[in-house]
């Protein structure tokens, strides 16, 4: 079976996107892990496959690159819209569901696209950071070099922890520049490795050092390896809402697989 696909990044977390609103693919996990490959198939952090939606635009299931089934995924939502604008199934706005519902999001420009972004748990503290859900769980840590850390290491030995073992977590390391920018470094559960960007631990952190007093600024600058990342949101007492995240998206190249 031949397969066309497009391969995107955004802020240097890449997908291979794929349009099955004809519902006739039915990838088994062992064809996801393989076209995610970097060896032997076409590689990506994970695999996005655009489905028709009778409530919205359309719909994103997002895969890791493990294979199995993943929950939202801020990045590559970014890469799922571009597409979709590219190819003329949205205008400039739109609306999509996701693993954890209903999105909005906007074009900006040819590589730029703000989506809005949920909070789905409270915000907890614990022996190694701070968790919350923003589509996916997250653990976000302070630290003050990030550019030293070992990023898979640490975050392996985190997210396998027998705290966190059974649902797995994210594990975001974050380090104060300003009262506006942040460095952030990502170990993400399904890649199980650092990502360059991660979309839903930007937004995550960036809720989190506002919560712990860390910043007073509503409006948050999310530095990763692969690009900034812009996190906005509404305070009011301990509850956050109008959350969104700014970020790139850009198509790399088109081809055709066969599985």
């Amino acid at each position: 079976m031949k397969i066309n696909f497009s391969k995107y990044n955004g802020a240097g977390n890449d997908f291979i996107v794929i349009d099955d609103r004809e519902n006739i693919l039915h990838l088994t996990k062992s064809e996801i892990y393989n076209l995610c490959n970097r060896n032997i198939g076409i590689g990506g952090d994970g695999l996005i496959i655009i489905k028709k939606s009778i409530k919205t635009d359309f719909e994103i299931l997002h895969y890791t690159s493990d294979g199995n089934l993943g929950s939202l995924c801020g990045n590559g939502s970014r890469c799922a819209i571009l597409y979709a604008y590219r190819n003329n199934i949205i205008n400039k706005h739109t609306v999509f569901e996701a693993f954890d519902g209903i999105h909005k999001a906007e074009i900006i420009n040819d590589e730029l696209i703000t989506m809005q972004m949920k909070l789905n748990s409270k915000i907890i503290e614990n022996k190694y950071g701070v968790w919350v859900d923003t589509g996916s769980p997250h653990l976000v840590v302070e630290t003050t070099n990030t550019d030293e850390l070992d990023v898979k290491d640490l975050g392996k030995s985190i997210r396998y922890n027998d705290y966190f073992k059974k649902e797995g977590v994210n594990v975001n390391f974050v380090e104060r520049i300003s009262d506006e920018v942040f460095k952030i470094r990502t170990y993400e559960r399904g890649v199980e490795d650092e990502t360059r960007a991660c979309g839903t631990g930007s937004t995550a952190s960036a809720i989190c050092m506002n919560y712990l007093g860390k910043t007073s600024s509503n409006k948050i600058k999310m530095k990763c390896l692969g690009g900034d990342l812009d996190v906005k949101f509404l305070k009011r007492s301990e509850t956050y809402s109008e959350i969104s995240i700014t970020g790139p998206a850009k198509l790399v190249f088109e081809g055709t697989i066969g599985i």
